[in-house]
């Protein structure tokens, strides 16, 4: 498992991207649409939590990656817009809805965690 705590911030998601480059380029992209989400509609200098871990299915070729990003407020809830492919914005959530096998939202009292499981590239 690889675990980052980091802020929120433009500048962070590269970094971000370079942390996971062991990961694959989806990995890689999922994760960073997902902060790039907290930054836009939590604020820029959230703290955040981003985890990547496998999750071992029934048999091998069921194995999947989870992308996990955690942040402090549960009632900033992530929505999948239909964008057109010329919108600047509304396109990450889509970009993760059409790489994942799946993804969803875990709320808590003080926190959410958003989620994508990818195909197990064989890290």
């Amino acid at each position: 498992m690889t675990e980052l705590r980091l802020l929120a911030s433009p500048k962070a998601v590269p970094e971000l991207r370079h942390h996971l480059r062991a990961h694959g380029h989806e990995v890689q992209l999922c994760a960073s649409e997902l902060v790039t989400n907290v930054i836009d509609h939590v604020g820029a200098g959230t703290p955040v939590t981003v985890r990547v871990l496998r999750v071992i299915g029934a048999d091998r070729d069921r194995d999947r990656i989870r992308v996990e990003v955690t942040d402090p407020d549960p009632r900033v809830l992530p929505v999948l817009l239909h964008a057109a492919p010329t919108d600047e914005h509304g396109l990450g959530l889509a970009l993760v809805d059409a790489l994942a096998q799946r993804w969803g939202v875990e709320p808590g009292t003080d926190h959410k965690t958003v989620w994508c499981e990818l195909r197990d590239g064989g890290w």
